[in-house]
């Protein structure tokens, strides 16, 4: 029962409409990124502005609770943003919502740089407010761009694209960390004091309150740019067909993309339509698509627990590594110098080039064996760090290796296979919300590594420590096991893998059986 624009779209050569949905898509994901990361330097620079206590003569640090506030309160915006917007998407269409996420970053990026009060307390709840907001936009990019690359992606290189776009966080983050160690050089360069001065060391010079408020006001500069072009995407031609019921709408949007003349289908679509009309959670969707979503949710919480609890070793590694140097010996522009060439340098050999072989790989090896990969090497690496801790913290070198290889393989692994899966599995009417819900998912294990598991470690036990290691470890074997609730999605139509066109009985195949499918049908297409 395949529609004819349908067929063409998932048949269409590569052209250059799906490197400008590429680009436009992950500049979302590169603001995300940045806007997220970037607060590990102003979280220390906040510390010594506005915590700093003359009395002890201590450098100022952030008070646990207001460090959890400053870099967790995204996360919760980010988590709700992805469940309202995930739902708008399927409802309004992708598109009509697509734009407000942007504006909502570009805004609260510029406010959260502007934060007034008189106090420590004023600016940090006001940070806290625009912070919260931007997450609500970074969240609705989740579902949104996901599930648009892949209702634009043709079969053959559909997960190369979705992997692109999400890899443009890989870019973020090492923006984020080079955009700041940049700043805090040129303000090193103008501001520090030529003689050693021990007071000035333990404080702060009123500098580094601007230097805060540029690097965030700068995470809106990449949304702006591409505002305008998000607004010229059409919308999906399967939202205007499968849910709007607009074949004549539809095939004249991906026709003049395609530059093809489709043929509309009315009846056929509203046949399609028709053996498609089961909602979220109903017993239709339970048995077509229940085990799929407890895949992915499962699999993308259990990765973001160990994703986000990976800095609480980040105390020893920098140090071993000759990264940073104690607080109190450094002066607070050249902290924030140090904190973010450590988040660089990290970046840079770890995190980022895991992003772009799963982008160059994917269609080659497949989600689910990247998945497999990605947890078992993740596992390995954290349980050596959590059985040979003390060790480690003796030869910086190997030390900073494991690091690295944890971050490659979350990357290279079940970090950007978690976005892929929940774009393909599920049907066009649920594909933003299931995207939502997994993604939502991964934000709540994200809490759950930021809060519960790094505060376990707060009093820096390195018993606690390797016991928290352990823990992830034995959390990505479960993540190991959950992916087995997944199947291969590679060289397949989105209306073969949800069933959508009368062939909803093979959904439930095992991923041995999908894998093989995957290699005949990719076979026909050179």
């Amino acid at each position: 029962m395949a529609l004819a624009v349908l067929e063409a779209l998932v048949n269409a050569r590569t052209q250059w409409y799906h490197v400008t949905a590429i680009i436009i898509a992950g500049m979302g994901f590169f603001t995300d990124a940045y806007d997220l990361f970037c607060i590990s330097t102003v979280t220390k620079l906040l510390g010594r502005l506005y915590y700093y206590n003359s009395d002890t003569n201590i450098p100022g640090k952030l008070p646990v609770n207001v460090n959890n506030a400053v870099t967790g309160v995204a996360l919760v915006g980010t988590l709700v943003g992805q469940l309202v917007f995930g739902y708008l998407g399927n409802k309004l269409g992708r598109k009509k919502v697509y734009g407000i996420t942007l504006i909502l970053m570009v805004i609260c990026a510029i406010c959260s740089g502007v934060s007034f009060g008189s106090s420590a307390r004023s600016v940090i709840g006001t940070l806290c407010f625009f912070r919260f907001w931007l997450g609500f936009g970074i969240g609705g990019d989740y579902p949104l761009s996901a599930t648009i690359m892949s209702e634009y992606a043709n079969k053959r290189t559909r997960g190369t694209f979705i992997a692109a776009v999400f890899a443009m966080q890989g870019v973020g983050i090492v923006f984020a960390g080079l955009v700041s160690m940049i700043l805090s050089g040129i303000f090193l360069h103008f501001f520090d004091a030529p003689t050693f001065d021990q007071n000035q060391v333990l404080s702060t010079q009123p500098e580094a309150d601007y230097l805060w408020r540029i690097v965030l006001m700068l995470g809106a500069l990449p949304a702006l740019l591409t505002f305008y072009w998000r607004m010229k995407m059409p919308e999906t031609c399967r939202y205007t067909a499968l849910i709007e019921g607009n074949a004549k709408q539809a095939a004249a949007d991906m026709g003049r993309v395609l530059e093809l003349e489709l043929q509309i289908e009315p009846d056929k679509l509203s046949q399609f339509k028709a053996a498609n009309n089961y909602k979220l959670f109903s017993s239709e969707f339970v048995r077509r698509h229940g085990k799929h979503l407890i895949g992915t949710t499962t699999t993308w919480f259990l990765l973001d627990i160990a994703f986000y609890s990976q800095n609480l070793a980040q105390k020893d590694i920098f140090p071993a590594m000759g990264l940073i140097k104690k607080a109190n010996h450094v002066n607070a522009l050249k902290e924030g110098f140090d904190t973010s060439r450590a988040m660089f340098v990290v970046a840079m050999l770890g995190t980022f080039p895991g992003y772009w072989f799963t982008v160059f790989l994917i269609e080659k090896l497949g989600r689910w064996v990247i998945q497999l990969v990605g947890f078992l090497m993740m596992s390995i690496c954290m349980l050596i760090m959590g059985l040979k801790y003390n060790y480690l913290k003796e030869h910086g070198q190997l030390f900073g290796l494991l690091y690295g290889l944890t971050f490659f393989f979350a990357n290279f692994g079940p970090n950007s296979t978690t976005f892929v899966l929940p774009a393909e599995l599920f049907p066009t009417r649920l594909r933003s919300s299931c995207h939502a819900l997994s993604a939502a998912s991964g934000k709540a294990g994200a809490m759950v590594g930021a809060f519960g598991v790094q505060y376990f470690t707060l009093t820096g036990n390195p018993n606690k420590i390797k016991s928290a290691m352990l823990l992830l470890a034995f959390t990505n074997m479960l993540g190991f096991a959950f992916t087995f609730l997944v199947p291969e999605t590679k060289g397949r139509s989105l209306e073969e893998i949800s069933g959508e066109d009368d062939q909803g009985n093979d959904t439930t195949q095992g991923p041995a059986v999908r894998r093989s499918v995957s290699r005949t049908s990719s076979g026909n297409y050179a």
